[in-house]
């Protein structure tokens, strides 16, 4: 799977800390007007995610440098992190 974004966020559905995390990304990426694109990927259907992330989601990995960053995190955190990318 090749994926064209900045970063992934990794969840599954169902997840209210994923609904939660999801709906922080996209407020911080358009109060910033931040052309900088995402994955959702949904980690029930991939054995292999499970087992990384089954119990530390939700979950943001940037692509290049596949630095993570883990809940909890704020909106501050989060601002912080996608600077960086």
């Amino acid at each position: 799977m090749e994926i064209c974004s900045k970063f992934i966020l990794y969840g599954t559905d169902g997840c209210h800390l994923c609904d939660e995390a999801r709906d922080m990304v996209d407020m911080v990426l358009s109060s910033q007007n931040s052309p900088i694109d995402y994955a959702y990927i949904d980690i029930i259907a991939d054995d292999q995610l499970l087992d990384l992330y089954g119990e530390s989601i939700p979950v943001i990995q940037a692509i290049q440098s596949n630095r993570q960053l883990c809940w909890p995190f704020d909106g501050l955190k989060l601002f912080e992190f996608l600077k960086e990318l």
